[in-house]
Parts: C-alpha cells; structure tokens; sequence
C-alpha cells in the first residue's frame, strides 16, 4: 500500500525526516538540498545539509521540531546534491545530483 500524504507541508516535514533518518544510517555522506524560501513579492536562495541525521541551513534560521517544518518559510527544493564526506578542499567529493525529490529516498543512492 502506498502512503499518501495528507497535505504538501506534511509532505515537506516528511521528505527532510526521512532524509535524515537515512543520512544517519550513512555517516560519510553529506546530502545539499538546494532550493528557494518564497515571501510575498521575492525569492531566497536556500540552502540545507543533511549530515549523520540533522538539518542544518547555511541561508537561514532552521528549526528542530520535528512537528514544525525545518524553515519557517514556504519554500521549495530544486536541487539535491551527494558528497562523500568530509569535505575537504583538495578533493572532489561530489558523487551525484538528482532533481527528483524522491530520488534520495532509495538508500541505494546513496552509496
């Protein structure tokens, strides 16, 4: 049976949840999700990173309630990107990008 989510903001708190519950699982990977904060007559560059099971954004303030959306702004995510870490300045830790936002979902691609 598959889940159906009861409302697109519910469907946010669960992507981000479920990316960390599987970032937690693969400690050497860093997982960038790269999006826009919408307010009333602009957009925001945002930016989240997703590291051994936390959210943290380097754009703007995030919350750790798992009952409360991860940024208090609509926003959207365009982007996800996969890094081995750490990160370092002489390597090239990118391992691949996806648009899909359920394309990280899979365990598998992660690896």
């Amino acid at each position: 049976m598959e889940e159906t989510l009861s409302s697109p903001k519910m469907a946010e708190i669960d992507l981000i949840n479920k990316l960390e519950k599987i970032s937690s699982q693969m400690p050497n990977r860093i997982l960038k999700l790269e999006g826009l904060i919408i307010k009333e007559n602009y957009k925001e560059q945002l930016e989240i990173l997703i590291f051994k099971g936390f959210s943290s954004s380097t754009t703007h303030p995030i919350e750790i309630d798992l009952e409360k959306k991860v940024i208090a702004f609509s926003y959207t995510i365009k982007n996800f990107k996969l890094y081995k870490a750490p990160l370092t300045e002489t390597e090239d830790n990118f391992i691949r990008e996806n648009e899909n936002s359920v394309f990280f979902l899979n365990q598998k691609n992660w690896i």
